[in-house]
């Protein structure tokens, strides 16, 4: 691709270019417009879907800079007013306005003109969709509950996000201190992983009760809408309808049959290679034959600058994506004390233009997590000027593939970041391994979500034993535990998906086997692979989940002959590289 990419945000025509949210009183004057107006041509109609989707992606962005303020600087009690404002105060005020202008969208006698007629009739049958869904599952009463959601959210990352620990008289975060698990001293990668999970047991009792008020409100909520679980809410809510629970159960059997050998395999070899009576979790990061931990930037700014090489040595047009995003000031990179964990990238529904945060620490996790996020802002620019903010609005199963696609595809550029043959080889062998490790890692994440919220009455001890159960069904049989069991048994506290984004999990592997197909279509025809690639993500949500996998020309499929024949193609690569 060779178009500029315009940074000239969209002219407000609804609600003027000098409006700002200061409270819920100064938006409800446009919401009562949206909700009086007359719509009486199809013209009017059209007009009331683009003011609607206006006021919609100005208040997501709103609530997108408090909740990025926030996740920088967890320690800031002015900031988390602001962001507490929007939770508190003004979102449950709109919940009931959204439901009256999705009841007043699928009463419009223009409803099935606009499904039936014109280029855009299936991208308004998947907006409408959703609509209809989300009419279904709205209750009054569940809008305290989801604040009271929020808040228990929240407070986990505080928590979460003060963790710190001291090695070598230095304080740093757990994220910081995870450099330590590739050292080639084994001592001291012991000490490192006993320092980080012990600190992580300081809070386990305050997280497990967090959870627990969590998975009681959820479950309340689910019950308020009509649902037997909080399972099957989130799958209403998700708007997840091209797959079933039972997919999702299918997919753990397939990974459990089909890439758990695997890691026993390798598990096998790194055990061999490092000559040890017994593989301990300490030795799961180290480089097999001792050698140093690979540093492919230094700082922030290092890493980001690289990356923006990889990008446009792949495709110009991803390199002036982040450039531009540079020039905005739209990432936030290095972690410190009271930064919160983990990383994302926040679409910005008005600009356009979206955030980049995460904890890097000059790990190879973290270009990967940099290229990862990098593959999510490419989706958001790329999409920035569909008409409607439902057709920006895609479902994770395309958004992670966006991400974790650009992962792979990048992999013939990663020479960026390394100033010698072996260590890009290297880098290249781990990212393959941890791919391999993903998978089971979704399943047993995906599978133990089910079992919390299908016995929402379980106590915390039979909590543990489940986590316990699955994660023995997805890891490797050759790790030795003893003595270790207590870190073991609460290793789910660290997934803040589990904590935040419940259900959102499985995505990252049905993505993951879109994103081995897109690489090997790379692999065979780099052009157009990388063609089929920015088509699929053009689409946004204008077409079905199947239909956009199809335009990067890979099929949704997750069935147990289709992922060994891509765990066969991943081997095959791997071996290539250590041969």
């Amino acid at each position: 691709m060779t178009a500029t990419i315009s940074t000239t945000p969209p002219v407000r025509t609804f609600l003027g270019d000098t409006f700002e949210l200061t409270n819920v009183e100064s938006v409800k004057p446009f919401y009562d417009n949206l909700v009086e107006r007359p719509i009486d041509t199809l013209e009017e109609f059209r007009k009331f879907l683009k003011d609607r989707s206006e006021l919609e992606s100005y208040l997501s962005e709103n609530f997108a800079w408090r909740y990025i303020k926030m996740t920088c600087d967890t320690t800031d009690k002015e900031v988390k007013a602001h962001f507490d404002q929007f939770v508190t105060e003004i979102q449950p005020e709109l919940a009931n306005y959204d439901d009256t202008l999705n009841k007043k969208t699928l009463e419009s006698p223009f409803l099935d003109i606009l499904t039936s007629e014109g280029d855009d009739a299936e991208a308004f049958n998947i907006t409408f969709r959703g609509i209809k869904k989300a009419t279904e599952i709205f209750r009054t009463e569940n809008i305290s509950l989801f604040t009271e959601v929020q808040n228990l959210s929240s407070e986990y990352q505080g928590t979460v996000g003060v963790m710190t620990v001291e090695i070598d008289g230095q304080t740093k975060t757990l994220q910081q201190a995870g450099v330590f698990l590739e050292n080639a001293d084994r001592a001291i990668r012991e000490m490192a992983y006993r320092k980080i999970q012990e600190r992580r047991i300081q809070d386990r009792d305050k997280l497990d009760e967090v959870f627990n008020k969590l998975k009681t409100v959820r479950h309340q909520i689910a019950l308020n809408a009509g649902f037997e679980n909080f399972r099957d809410y989130s799958f209403a809510s998700l708007k997840r309808f091209d797959y079933t629970p039972k997919e999702c159960f299918d997919f753990h059997e397939a990974v459990a049959e089909t890439v758990v050998p695997i890691l026993n395999q390798l598990a096998e070899e790194r055990k061999a290679t490092l000559a040890l009576d017994s593989l301990r979790p300490w030795d799961k990061g180290v480089d097999v034959k001792g050698r140093p931990a690979l540093h492919p930037f230094n700082g922030g700014e290092d890493l980001l600058n690289k990356t923006i090489d990889c990008f446009n040595l792949l495709d110009p047009f991803l390199g002036e994506c982040l450039t531009l995003m540079k020039q905005m000031g739209r990432l936030d990179l290095e972690s410190r004390v009271g930064k919160a964990p983990g990383g994302y990238n926040y679409p910005l529904e008005e600009t356009g233009f979206p955030f980049i945060f995460m904890n890097a620490s000059s790990l190879m996790r973290d270009v990967i997590t940099l290229l990862h996020e990098g593959g999510h802002a490419v989706h958001s620019i790329v999409t920035k000027d569909l008409a409607l903010n439902t057709f920006r609005n895609f479902p994770s199963e395309v958004a992670e593939l966006a991400s974790m696609s650009m992962e792979l595809i990048t992999m013939d550029y990663w020479h960026v970041y390394f100033d010698n043959e072996e260590e890009l080889r290297r880098a290249k062998i781990q990212h393959l391994e941890d791919i391999l490790s993903t998978l089971p890692w979704v399943a047993t994440v995906d599978k133990f979500q089910h079992w919390i919220y299908e016995n929402p009455t379980h106590t915390t001890a039979e909590r543990t034993q489940a986590w316990l159960r699955i994660y023995e069904q997805f890891a490797d049989s050759i790790t030795d535990w003893s003595g270790l069991e207590t870190f073991k048994s609460s290793m789910w506290h660290r997934q803040l998906h589990i904590f935040e984004l419940p259900f959102y999990y499985i995505e990252y592997g049905i993505a993951q086997l879109g994103a081995i197909g897109v690489w090997k279509n790379y692999k065979e025809n780099p052009q157009k692979g990388l063609e089929g690639y920015l088509n699929a993500l053009k689409l946004g949500y204008t077409k079905p989940m199947a239909s956009v996998y199809n335009a990067a020309n890979i099929p949704f499929d997750f069935s147990k002959e289709h992922i060994a024949s891509l765990m066969t193609f991943l081997q095959g690569e791997l071996n290539a590289l250590k041969n």
